[in-house]
């Protein structure tokens, strides 16, 4: 297939980029080739290059930034999106888009009062405005009417870019304390796993396009799934997992004293949810994969930082 992929010096439009590359015609669309922050010439630039799949990882997603910088974060997270699907639906191309557990207001519990994973059919309830501009862009999708996936995932990392885990391993080395958030709970998903699971889905719709039955593929996977690794911790755990798993694999010959703290204790600008649990059952109902738990993916990623 031919791929437009955006947002390709992110960390996730790296991933995607590496594990689709051998295997279809990548056009990976930085700014210079398509400008998100400038929709309106987002169609005509699709047009140009007519792929056969839209991946759209872009985003605007410096989450505190975005309270002082609401009119850019809507211009990439929503009205780049409602111009993609414009394109995808106005040229018959179908779109997956990736979204965030951050539409969510993160205080889903259970009878018992005990926070519960979020399904897909729960309503989105945004606390900061990076997370009503996602949920903008989700929407937009929706009433194009376009061919679509969209694959909400949460806290992701990657060997690349600027995210918790190279951050961790940074302030790990220099630091003999490290305080740290223990009481928001969420999946860390690593984008090679985003972008491995999402090849497999792309897998399953070549082949029915192949098989001529491409309507009927879309007619019962078109939607919106969680897509993050399985299992669950909290911020300060995870700290700990990168530590001790980095010194297992060299990456770091000491740790420091990890402390956990309360949210409350650390303020951000914007809003943070405490419940990030994603369920995955849809995914996994749908399309047959397997997801591996985040322990699993977080010692992969290091082995390739090492």
């Amino acid at each position: 297939m031919k791929i437009l992929i955006t947002g390709v010096s992110g960390q996730l439009g790296r991933c995607l980029v590496e594990r689709l590359g051998n295997e279809h015609q990548i056009i990976a669309a930085d700014r210079t080739v398509l400008d998100l922050s400038n929709p309106e010439t987002v169609v005509a630039t699709v047009r140009e290059i007519a792929p056969d799949l839209i991946i759209n990882p872009a985003a605007y997603t410096a989450v505190d930034k975005a309270e002082s910088e609401p009119e850019l974060a809507a211009a990439v997270n929503t009205y780049a999106v409602a111009a993609l699907a414009e394109a995808a639906k106005t040229l018959r191309i179908p779109l997956i888009h990736y979204s965030t557990d951050y539409v969510y207001a993160g205080n889903k519990k259970d009878a018992d009062g005990k926070l519960a994973p979020y399904t897909e059919s729960d309503p989105v309830a945004p606390l900061n405005v990076y997370g009503q501009t996602k949920a903008g862009g989700e929407q937009a999708i929706r009433e194009s009417g376009c061919r679509h996936l969209i694959f909400r995932t949460s806290w992701v990392y990657s060997p690349y870019g600027k995210n918790f885990l190279l951050t961790m391993l940074k302030l790990a080395a220099e630091r003999e304390q490290l305080n740290i958030v223990n009481d928001q709970f969420g999946a860390p998903t690593s984008a090679i796993t985003v972008a491995d699971i999402t090849a497999q889905i792309i897998a399953q719709i070549n082949s029915a396009k192949e098989a001529s039955s491409a309507e009927n593929w879309w007619t019962a996977h078109l939607g919106t799934y969680h897509l993050v690794n399985a299992g669950v911790t909290n911020w300060c755990d995870f700290t700990r997992a990168i530590v001790q798993e980095a010194r297992l694999a060299g990456l770091l010959t000491t740790g420091p004293e990890i402390k956990g703290i309360p949210a409350i204790s650390y303020p951000t600008p914007a809003k943070r949810p405490e419940n990030s649990m994603l369920d995955l059952s849809k995914l996994k109902r749908v399309f047959g994969v397997s997801v591996p738990e985040w322990q699993d993916s977080l010692n992969e990623c290091l082995r390739r930082l090492h």
